[in-house]
Formats: structure tokens, sequence, C-alpha cells
């Protein structure tokens, strides 16, 4: 960050711009003097965050000063920091931009931002909470460009890609994405959605929040206080759905409807969080699902996790520790005939070694023998037998073949998956 915020036109060209919706459905410019210094820095976090292919920006109070953060490919680089003199107007464009109340400090608020940067529309998720130095601000950034990843593009193997291509064709059943937080699913909903022909089916969904607005034939809903993820899926139910897809089954009730419906005709894409495919089989009886309806409506469950790729540009071989090796399960022959690399760094990664994310997948289906070992309450053990029999492998498996290729770390595999590699 420029240390004197006062000596630079930070939006010259108008290259970037806040815009702000009115009650009528239209949108204008936010107004404020061009040449101001709270102006010109909010728009240069935004235009350094946008550049930089940022996904979080944090804003986090300390007592002499606001530090800055960008989250990049998952991780948290420090930017740069703002005198407490500006950063009380920085966040009071930043409130105002996200519709909350700037004399509020005291409460919680959300909101959402909407922007143009270089002719491109874009929108970020905004939450404000009151800390002991301050009120922390963290931006969400939702490009729409980055939500339009096509399903070969996210790292499927092959035959994953094949099974799960299939599996959204199916004309109803319950589909699951599974994984914590940050972990890629709501990317790769968006990309099965777009695999669906919506000219011809009725597409709706529920979210919390809508990252991605869809241009024509899907009708999208914010969840909110009144609007909740049961009540909306009930009302989607009347509106004559082909397919829903839920952001998220966080309570009984919701699972219990998103059964419901793929069991009378509707397909249903959802999000769990687990950590492994097998385990959502286990959370949906823990909430209170009976097992022969988990067996009659599963058709696939995907569990995913993100791992950063390794620099283009400034990659090359190196030798791997062997504890991560031997982590990782590696035989001596793949030990041998692996590819191994690593990015050293340069001014196109940030020095980081790694530019961009792949996912690691695991998949099964509800094949007969699934959803009877299901209905008889098989064990988990039993039930990654029977998927194994399948061609089923682990997303450890699926990231030892990453890395045997070069296209990751050991390193970024054990940290993505580090609880399948201690079992």
């Amino acid at each position: 960050m420029i240390k004197d915020q006062g000596q630079t036109n930070f939006g010259a060209g108008k290259r970037f711009r806040l815009i702000i919706r009115d009650t009528q459905g239209g949108s204008r410019e936010m107004g404020g003097d061009d040449m101001g210094i709270a102006v010109g820095i909010v728009d240069n976090i935004f235009m350094n965050a946008l550049d930089t292919g940022t996904s979080d920006i944090h804003l986090q109070p300390e007592r002499d000063q606001l530090r800055i953060r960008f989250r990049q490919d998952g991780v948290l680089h420090e930017t740069g920091q703002l005198p407490p003199d500006h950063a009380g107007n920085v966040l009071a464009r930043l409130k105002l931009a996200a519709s909350m109340r700037i004399d509020e400090n005291r409460e919680p608020q959300d909101g959402r931002i909407d922007m143009e940067y270089q002719g491109r529309r874009l929108s970020c998720r905004a939450s404000c909470i009151p800390c002991l130095s301050g009120e922390k601000f963290v931006m969400r950034i939702l490009d729409p460009h980055a939500m339009k990843v096509e399903l070969p593009r996210l790292g499927m193997p092959e035959d994953v890609l094949k099974k799960w291509g299939k599996a959204i064709q199916m004309p109803y059943g319950l589909i699951l994405v599974t994984g914590p937080t940050g972990s890629g699913k709501t990317s790769t909903l968006y990309a099965s959605l777009h695999q669906i022909d919506n000219k011809t089916r009725n597409v709706v969904t529920v979210e919390d929040p809508v990252e991605y607005e869809f241009e024509k034939n899907v009708a999208q809903v914010q969840v909110t206080e009144r609007m909740t993820f049961p009540k909306v899926m009930r009302t989607f139910l009347r509106q004559d759905p082909d397919v829903m897809m839920v952001g998220e089954m966080r309570d009984p009730e919701s699972l219990s409807i998103g059964i419901q419906a793929g069991l009378t005709g509707h397909l249903v894409l959802s999000t769990l969080h687990t950590n492994s495919a097998l385990e959502s089989v286990s959370r949906m009886l823990d909430m209170g699902a009976e097992p022969y309806l988990v067996a009659g409506v599963c058709v696939a469950i995907l569990a995913q996790r993100l791992v950063r790729l390794n620099c283009g540009k400034c990659r090359q071989p190196f030798t791997p520790d062997e504890d991560e090796l031997q982590m990782l399960g590696l035989t001596s022959e793949e030990k041998s005939s692996g590819k191994f690399f690593k990015g050293a760094g340069c001014p196109e990664c940030r020095g980081t070694g790694f530019k961009g994310r792949l996912g690691v997948f695991e998949m099964i289906l509800g094949t007969p023998d699934v959803r009877a070992a299901i209905v008889r309450g098989a064990s988990q053990p039993e039930l990654m037998q029977i998927a194994q029999k399948q061609g089923f492998r682990s997303m450890l498996d699926d990231g030892r073949a990453k890395v045997i290729a070069g296209w990751t770390t050991p390193a970024e595999v054990l940290k993505a998956v580090y609880t399948q590699s201690i079992e």
C-alpha cells in the first residue's frame, strides 16, 4: 500500500466505479469527491484485489493502524496498512456502498457491494463486526467470470468427470458436494448447472448468499431471516421445478425436504460440510434421515478440496521430503518415476511459487450394492470396501496422482487432505 495516500490520483481514468442499486431496480454510480482520500483508497484496494486474483479482502483493526490483507489462492497475504485518521472514512465509504448503517458500530452488519471495473460488473459480500480496536471489515469478491468455470477445468480425473457428468443429467434424485468452507463446492455446483439444459427444464436455486447471477432461465432466491432454506424449498416444490440447487443442507428440515423432493421426481443438488464422501451418509443419518430414504435418493456424493498449482513460469524439479512421500503412500516405483516440481517464486506468482488452484476429488455412486449396504446399516469400513470394488479412489489417491504429474507439491496435498493421510 502506498504510504502517502494523499499524493496519488487513484481514480484516474475511471477504471473502477462503485455502483449503488436503488429500490426501483435501477443503479447509479456511488457519489464522492474523485480526489477524496477515502474514495481513492477504497478504489485502490479494490483494483489491487481484482488485478491480483484476490478472493477475500480483510481490513483488520489494530491499536495504531488498519491492516489490509488479501486472500490469494487460499492464503492470506499482508498488503499494507492505513493510519487511524484514514481508516474511519474508508470504513464509512465501504459501509455506505454495502447499504449498512454508518452510525452503527456495536452490532454486526452484512451487505453487498456492487462495482464496475474495466467494463466488468462485479460484486462482493461484505461483513462488518465490532472488535476490541475497532470494526473488522471482510469482503468476499464475487466475480461472474470466475464462476463460469467449466467442469473439465476443475481438475476431476477422467473417470470421475465422466460419472459426474452422467449423474447430473439424471431426471431425479439427490446429488451432494461435500467439503469444508473454501473447498470449491459452490464452483462445482455452478459448473454442473451450466451443463444442465435450462431451456427445457425449470431450474431454481436457493442460496446464502447468491454468489453468481445466471443470465437467463434460472430463478435464484437469496436466503434471509424470513425466507429460510426450508420455507423457500417448500415454495419451490409448488412451482413445478425439474432441478433444484440448495446452497447447503444445514438442518434436518432442509435435508428432509431435499430427500422428499429427490424421491418425488426432482433433481436436487446441494452441499454438506463433511470430511469425506462416505461421511456424508452417516451425517444424513445423524440428522434424522431414514436409511432406506438415504439409500433410495442418493445418486452421487462428491467430496473435494483445493490445492495450489505450481506456477507455470518458475516451476522446477525438486526432491520432496521423504516423510511427506511416506505420508502420501508413494511406492518405490512411484518415487523413482514421479515428476516432482515446485515453484521457485517469480513476479508472475508474487514470489509464492504457486498460481491458481485445482481440485482433488473422490466420489461414490448410489449403486445397488452401496444402497443395500446403507439400508442394512453397514459400517463405514464396509461401505469403503464396497465402493473400492467399484473403482472408488480417495482424495489422497487423487492428490498423489497430481503430485506425481508435477501439478502440485506433496505438502499442498497433505495440507488439504491431512485427516485422511493419518488414518
